[in-house]
């Protein structure tokens, strides 16, 4: 398991989030243009996708494919089945300071049914990731009822997911954790231009929930900062974790076709970490083939309280930590997006086709967490900071 890899996925997924959108605004700019009622109750329309990614920064790699297709009966039954592979080339700053360059791989299978009845849809869903180390198996059960004329949309959903962990240097480690995932979301549509979404994520995590190759730095002599310091010492984290994750969106259409979207995130946990997110985005649509998209995020968070860029005194501590996603830091995301539609009106059995590039860049800012890689230490240490890239690229077809 990577060092980076949670920060690498929560990336790719905000990425990927971001290019979904731009194709959801562009649906929901038709809706709100035609009638209300359309929002709501109507199942994913059958479609396959085939996307390329790439991740290059903090002196990681990732690459890989992922494709999707999805199909129902037209009344009240769709599936999708998707497979997501990243291929991870690793010397990033806890590598090198802890161990050496290394690569791996992964692979990630997932499908999902959907049923609709009514104005009521459920959704059962089941995905495998799969790496060398780390198997995670995950289970999740949704349920949305629309009402008021469509106007309104409450959903509810439940996810459970089974981690095996082990180390390709420790063949006695075997761990499991555990995670629960409880989610309510509210979508209102206030007029025929505006469209309020509310979310609330509840998780609790259980077990082994740290990476088995990290390490603290710890001082040699708490006495002589001189002595240097050493990374002798494993992370070590509680075993449960609670969180605690509440959004806002407005989706506005504008009178030239175009739509804004407004984002706010506050999360917190007992780990006490609290973090904020805001993002911006504006969708454009030109001469019926072209979408172009932008948008600006901003994250923030606070450290974890058992985490230090430098242990003084490790035996007096239960918990310990130096994971740079643990540290209060901040980052920034640019990007932007392009959708071009390859014909309009359909080609054969296909309905329509899109091919999508996304770009995102982004700047990483750490404030308690240093640089000890060319041998200087806290507080002499600089602070740790970098940039990444984010290219995605896929076609669509629906049919």
């Amino acid at each position: 398991m990577a060092a980076t890899d949670k920060e690498v996925r929560r990336i790719m997924d905000h990425c990927c989030q971001a290019m979904v959108w731009a194709g959801i605004l562009s649906v929901v700019l038709v809706l709100l243009l035609t009638s209300l009622p359309a929002v709501s109750g109507v199942l994913p329309e059958d479609r396959a996708d085939a996307l390329y990614h790439s991740y290059d920064g903090g002196g990681v790699e990732v690459t890989g494919p992922s494709y999707l297709i999805r199909k129902g009966d037209n009344k009240r039954f769709s599936g999708s089945i998707n497979y997501y592979a990243d291929s991870i080339t690793s010397a990033s700053v806890d590598v090198i300071t802890q161990g050496s360059p290394y690569n791996e791989s992964r692979t990630q299978w997932s499908g999902s049914l959907d049923y609709m009845h009514a104005d009521t849809t459920m959704t059962v869903s089941y995905g495998n990731s799969d790496e060398s180390d780390y198997t995670a198996d995950t289970y999740g059960f949704s349920i949305s009822q629309s009402m008021f004329g469509d106007l309104t949309t409450v959903s509810l959903g439940y996810s459970y997911g089974n981690d095996d962990i082990t180390s390709n240097v420790n063949p006695d480690l075997d761990q499991d954790a555990e995670h629960k995932n409880y989610h309510i979301s509210l979508t209102q549509i206030l007029t025929k231009n505006l469209l309020l979404s509310l979310n609330y994520d509840g998780v609790t995590d259980q077990g082994y929930l740290q990476n088995p190759y990290r390490n603290v730095l710890v001082l040699n002599d708490p006495l002589d900062p001189a002595a240097g310091a050493n990374f002798n010492t494993p992370e070590r984290y509680p075993r449960t974790r609670t969180s605690n994750a509440m959004s806002a969106s407005f989706l506005y259409y504008l009178p030239y076709r175009a739509s804004m979207k407004l984002f706010y995130r506050y999360y917190t946990d007992d780990w006490d970490i609290d973090a904020h997110t805001a993002q911006i985005s504006y969708t454009h649509p030109w001469r019926d083939r072209w979408i172009f998209d932008a948008s600006f995020r901003y994250y923030e968070q606070t450290e974890a309280d058992f985490y230090a860029d430098l242990f003084l005194f490790p035996d007096q501590q239960n918990f310990m930590a130096r994971d740079k996603e643990l540290s209060e830091f901040k980052d920034y995301t640019a990007g932007f997006g392009v959708t071009y539609n390859v014909f309009k009106q359909g080609w054969g059995h296909l309905d329509k086709a899109t091919i999508n590039l996304r770009y995102d860049h982004i700047w990483f800012n750490y404030d308690n967490f240093t640089d000890v890689k060319n041998g200087v230490i806290p507080p002499q240490a600089d602070t740790y900071d970098f940039t990444a890239d984010v290219i995605q690229l896929f076609a669509s077809v629906w049919y």
